[in-house]
C-alpha cells in the first residue's frame, strides 16, 4: 500500500510566501495607500491589500492640538513597518508615512532656501519642538523672536512660517528659526517706513521695551531709541520713573541714520529749555537753595530747579574738612544752601560752593581770639615741625617746635606732649586767606607770666649752670638735686666728664656738691644735667676771653689764667690786699731779670707765663 507524505512546517512557509508573491519584500519599509474600513474606539482599521488589516491610532491623523478628521472609506497613506506581527496583523504607521513625505518636501525647500510652515507644540531643554507637516524640528530659544520672549504660550499650536537653518536626514535632525523670518519682514517694513520719516518730525509711538539706558519706541513697524538723557531736562535715574511699557508717548525724531536704519528719539525737545536765561537768573555770588541729586568722588550735584543742576566740587564743600568724601558731608535728597561761583550757559554748567554759603570759621576765630589771647585745645597730631591743636570752630592751630618750650627744640620739644593731651597756648598770628593759625606755648611760661621759672616748670632752663648735690649713685649715672629743695634730675655716665677716667659714678659720694649745666628735659619734664657740657662751655669761654694757641699762647697759659681769675674771685679780701702790694715788686724783679738775661722775644712769653702760674699757686 502506497503511503502519502505530508508537507512539513517549512514547506507550508514556502508555499505561503509563494502564494503571497513575495509581499514581505514588496511592502515592508515603504509608504503605501490604504482604505479605512472601520473606526474602532481610538483606532482606524486600514486595509492595504495584505492578508490582514492594520490598526493606526486616530491621533496620528491629526495635527498637534487639533482633532482628527477621518471616516470609513477614506484613502490614506501609511508606512508598513511589518507585514505581520505576533497577532497576524499588519503593523502600520501614519506618522512614519507623514514624516517620510515631509522629509522629501523639506529637503527640496531647504535647497531652495524657502520658508516652511510649522507649529510649535512642545518645550524641550534649550528651546521648543516644531511640527513641520510630520517632521519634528528643534527651535532654539534664541531663535524664537528678535528680542527675548518671556511667555511663549501665545505662540504655541499656531501655524506660522519658519526658516530651516540646518537639517540632517540620517540623524533625523532639523533646526529652524522664527527670528530670521521676523528680521526679514521687519527689514522690509523699516526700509519702506524710514523713507517717510524726517529729522525734527513729531510722531506718536508705543513703548515696547525699557532698559537702563533708555526705551525702545515702536513708530508703527520700526523702532526708535529714546535715550534716558533725552527723556527730560531734569535728572532721570531710570526710564521707568517717567514711562512704562505700553505707554503711548509723543516724541521728536532727533536723528536718522539711513545706512544702519537707526532712529534716535527725544521727549525733552518738546519742552521749554530751562537753561535759556540761566546766567541772568542764577547770577554769580547769588545764594540759592537746592536739592542734592547725585554724589560722586569729586563732588555733589545740586538741582536748583527741574532741568538745572550745578556741581559742588569737593574742594568747595567745607572750610575745615579736607580730603573727605562728599558723602560724609551731604546726603542724597538733602536740601542745601549754595552760592553760585560760575555759570557757563553754552556748556550748561554751573559751579556752586557749599562752604561759601556758610560763615568762614577762620574769620570767626580771628574775631573771637585776637593775637595775644589765650586758647585751650587738644593735641590732634604731631609732625616733624610742630604740634597741631584742635580749636573752637573745628579749626586747627599749629605750635611750631621752637614755640613749645624755652630752651628746648626739635624732637625733645615734640616729646613733651602727647596726642589727646589738653594744652593752653597764645595766639601769635591768624592768616584767614591761607587758613593758618600760629600758636605759642612757651610764651605762657616766660615774659612776666608766673610759671614757676624754667622751660619745664622746674626752675631751671636749658643751657643754665646750676649747683647740684648727689642724691644717689647708680651704675648708669647720678641722681642729683638742684639746691636743697630744687628740681631733681639725672646725670648719665657719659656726661660725668670729658675723659673716660672721669666717667666713673663711684668717684662721687652722696651729698657731694658740684656745678653742672642743664642740657635738656625728659618726657616728664625733669631736667638732664652734664658736667662734660659745662667743661666744654668753660673751655670755649676761656679761649674766647684769653686768646688761643694761634695767637702765641698755649692751652696751659689760657687755662692757667682762667683758673687764676676764678681763684682770685674766691680769695679773702685781706689776702687780696696783700697780693696787691706784692704785685709791683714782683713785676719789677721780673723786669730786671728779663733785662739781665736778655732772652729772645720768643722766650719771654713762656717765662712770664710761668711766673704768672707760680703767682697763682
Amino acid at each position: 500500500m502506497a503511503t502519502t507524505a505530508f508537507p512539513s512546517r517549512d514547506d507550508f512557509a514556502a508555499l505561503l510566501n509563494e502564494s503571497l508573491g513575495g509581499e514581505n519584500e514588496t511592502f515592508e519599509g515603504k509608504v503605501v495607500k490604504g482604505i479605512v474600513t472601520a473606526i474602532e474606539n481610538d483606532l482606524a482599521v486600514i486595509d492595504v491589500g495584505l492578508k490582514s488589516e492594520g490598526r493606526v491610532a486616530l491621533r496620528e491623523f491629526a495635527a498637534p492640538g487639533q482633532k482628527a478628521e477621518i471616516k470609513v472609506g477614506d484613502e490614506v497613506e501609511v508606512f508598513v513597518d511589518r507585514v505581520e506581527n505576533a497577532q497576524g496583523e499588519a503593523m502600520l504607521s501614519r506618522d512614519r508615512a507623514r514624516r517620510e513625505a515631509a522629509w522629501d518636501k523639506l529637503e527640496k525647500e531647504f535647497e531652495k532656501g524657502e520658508r516652511v510652515d510649522g507649529v510649535i507644540f512642545g518645550r524641550v531643554k534649550g528651546g521648543f519642538t516644531v511640527d513641520l507637516g510630520g517632521a519634528v524640528a528643534f527651535l532654539p530659544g534664541s531663535q524664537v523672536d528678535i528680542r527675548p520672549v518671556r511667555d511663549v504660550q501665545p505662540l504655541m499650536d499656531l501655524p506660522q512660517p519658519f526658516q530651516i537653518l540646518k537639517m540632517d536626514r540620517r540623524r533625523g535632525n532639523i533646526v529652524v528659526s522664527r527670528r530670521a523670518i521676523l528680521e526679514e519682514t521687519r527689514a522690509e517694513q523699516r526700509s519702506g517706513l524710514i523713507q517717510t520719516l524726517a529729522e525734527g518730525q513729531v510722531i506718536d509711538g508705543v513703548v515696547k521695551n525699557i532698559t537702563d539706558y533708555g526705551a525702545f519706541v515702536d513708530l508703527g513697524g520700526i523702532d526708535g531709541l529714546l535715550h534716558v538723557t533725552d527723556i527730560s531736562y531734569k535728572r532721570v535715574q531710570h526710564p521707568s520713573e517717567v514711562i512704562a511699557i505700553g505707554d503711548t508717548v509723543k516724541v521728536q525724531i532727533v536723528r536718522i541714520n539711513r545706512d544702519t536704519q537707526r532712529i534716535s528719539l527725544g521727549m525733552k525737545q518738546l519742552e521749554a529749555d530751562p537753561w535759556e536765561g540761566a546766567a541772568a537768573k542764577y547770577a554769580v555770588d547769588g545764594t540759592f537753595t537746592g536739592r542734592v541729586t547725585n554724589i560722586t568722588e569729586y563732588g555733589a550735584f545740586v538741582e536748583l530747579e527741574p532741568g538745572i543742576e550745578g556741581l559742588v566740587h569737593v574742594s568747595e564743600m567745607s572750610w575745615t574738612k579736607k580730603n573727605v568724601h562728599p558723602g560724609k558731608i551731604v546726603s542724597t535728597s538733602q536740601e542745601v544752601e549754595v552760592k553760585v561761583l560760575e555759570v557757563d550757559e553754552e556748556k550748561r554748567r554751573i559751579s556752586l560752593g557749599l562752604k561759601q554759603a556758610q560763615s568762614n570759621p577762620w574769620t570767626d576765630f580771628a574775631e573771637k581770639h585776637p593775637v595775644g589771647s589765650t586758647v585751650e585745645g587738644e593735641v590732634k597730631n604731631a609732625t616733624e615741625f610742630g604740634l597741631f591743636i584742635g580749636l573752637d570752630g573745628d579749626v586747627d592751630g599749629m605750635v611750631h617746635m621752637s614755640d613749645i618750650a624755652w630752651g628746648v627744640s626739635g624732637e625733645e620739644a615734640l616729646a613733651l606732649h602727647r596726642k589727646g593731651e589738653s594744652v593752653k597756648a597764645v595766639v601769635l598770628d591768624v592768616d584767614v586767606e591761607k587758613e593758618r593759625i600760629s600758636l605759642g606755648m612757651k610764651q605762657l611760661e616766660r615774659g612776666g607770666v608766673a610759671v614757676g621759672g624754667g622751660a619745664s616748670g622746674s626752675g631751671v632752663n636749658k643751657g643754665e649752670t646750676v649747683t647740684v648735690s648727689v642724691l644717689e649713685v647708680r651704675d648708669g649715672g647720678l641722681e642729683v638735686q638742684v639746691g636743697d629743695d630744687g628740681a631733681t634730675g639725672f646725670i648719665k655716665r657719659t656726661d660725668l666728664g670729658r675723659d673716660r677716667d672721669e666717667q666713673r659714678p663711684e668717684r662721687f659720694q652722696v651729698g657731694q656738691k658740684f656745678d653742672v649745666q642743664v642740657i635738656g628735659f625728659d618726657r616728664s619734664k625733669k631736667p638732664n644735667f652734664s658736667i662734660k657740657a659745662l667743661q666744654i662751655a668753660e673751655e670755649k669761654q676761656a679761649v674766647a676771653q684769653y686768646g688761643s694757641s694761634d695767637s702765641g699762647a698755649s692751652l696751659g697759659d689760657i687755662l692757667g689764667a682762667a683758673l687764676k681769675e676764678k681763684a682770685a674771685k674766691t680769695e679773702p679780701k685781706a689776702e687780696k690786699a696783700e697780693k696787691a702790694e706784692a704785685k709791683p715788686k714782683k713785676a719789677k724783679a721780673a723786669k730786671a731779670e728779663k733785662v739781665e738775661a736778655a732772652p729772645a722775644e720768643a722766650e719771654a712769653a713762656p717765662a712770664e707765663a710761668e711766673a704768672s702760674e707760680a703767682d697763682g699757686e
